[in-house]
């Protein structure tokens, strides 16, 4: 009996190592979803640092922001991290980040093939296929049938393209086509970022509103686009340029807003080790609390380690828009972070 018990012991052991050897994912699961994009590529070199990705990303620990450290020869950069085991592939980081080009690559869409265009421009144009409803109006506009298919997606043909700009008046979905400049880069990103620290300071600006804010409230303001407008213009002198770039981005930032309150601070220096960028420093001469805006993350993890409640934590959101008077204006929402609300319950 014994013997039978260990030969049927030994066969089972032999079976599942052969089974584990031998093992095959099934198929389904090989396959990507259709609506599904690829795992982000991060190109840090073109981070801002406002934080879009990680206030949009859907998934706990998804995407978060991290900071080289300071050579010296120049201040560490800031950039995304994807955490492929937590990540979805649903692109909505790629869709909000704001920087041009983008930090942030998941699909074809996002890319900017150099290849031969019969007609010089510095605009090309290309199809977001996350947000393209496949309603074929931008084909039916191109007159020179530019806009093709390509296994199950629209996708414009550079070499046919003559960027006209039809297919872009004709789409119905907001930022499902995509004119993008592919000059002047580097100026693009300096007024993407200033625009971001414009809107940020304005709404620190407002802390004692924002004190109040019930946890089912949105805070709702406006700005004048103009000054922003012909800030942008001494960075970069072309007003269309400059003025599609502003829309876009006002339109697609949504970032976080850390607040500070000086009086509530105690002093106790909690904060000061937490932060994994070492934004957060003492002055002992003025007594004080300082926090290095350029290093900032926006992570929240000082708001978590303050046991004073001297940081306030918010997401904003933005959109260009034109008021009663025909003046171009920027609204403004902000609401409580539900990290926050989940704190005070």
């Amino acid at each position: 009996m014994t013997s039978l018990i260990w030969y049927l012991y030994d066969f089972a052991r032999k079976a599942w190592v052969d089974g584990f050897l031998d093992a095959k994912s099934k198929e389904e699961i090989l396959d990507k979803p259709d609506r599904f994009r690829d795992f982000p590529v991060v190109i840090k070199e073109n981070c801002i640092g406002c934080g879009s990705c990680t206030a949009s990303c859907p998934s706990p620990g998804g995407v978060r922001l991290v900071r080289d450290e300071d050579t010296a020869e120049a201040e560490g950069l800031i950039y995304p991290v994807i955490d492929t085991a937590a990540c979805i592939r649903c692109g909505f980081c790629a869709e909000v980040c704001p920087s041009t080009p983008k930090t942030l690559e998941c699909g074809e869409n996002h890319f900017i093939q150099e290849e031969f265009n019969i007609i010089p421009s510095k605009r090309k144009y290309i199809i977001d296929d996350y947000l393209c409803i496949k309603c074929d109006k931008c084909v039916d506009a191109c007159e020179v049938g530019a806009i093709e298919e390509i296994d199950g997606r629209n996708v414009v043909n550079q070499a046919k393209c003559i960027s006209c700009g039809k297919c872009l008046d004709a789409c119905p979905v907001k930022g499902a086509m995509k004119g993008v400049y592919v000059n002047n880069l580097e100026e693009q990103k300096k007024i993407i970022k200033m625009t971001v620290d414009t809107l940020e300071k304005y709404i620190e600006s407002k802390k004692d509103d924002l004190d109040n804010l019930p946890d089912d409230k949105l805070y709702l303001a406006e700005i004048k686009f103009k000054p922003i407008y012909d800030k942008a213009l001494t960075i970069l002198n072309d007003e269309e340029v400059v003025y599609e770039v502003l829309e876009d981005a006002i339109n697609r930032l949504n970032i976080r807003v850390i607040i500070w309150d000086s009086d509530e601070c105690k002093k106790c220096q909690l904060c000061i080790p937490d932060c994994p960028t070492g934004a957060i420093s003492f002055d002992s001469e003025k007594d004080t609390i300082v926090r290095d805006d350029n290093k900032c993350l926006r992570c929240s993890i000082c708001y978590q380690s303050c046991p004073f409640g001297a940081i306030n934590y918010f997401l904003a959101k933005f959109n260009l828009d034109v008021d009663k008077c025909g003046e171009k204006v920027i609204h403004i929402s902000v609401k409580t972070s539900p990290l926050a609300k989940a704190r005070r319950r």
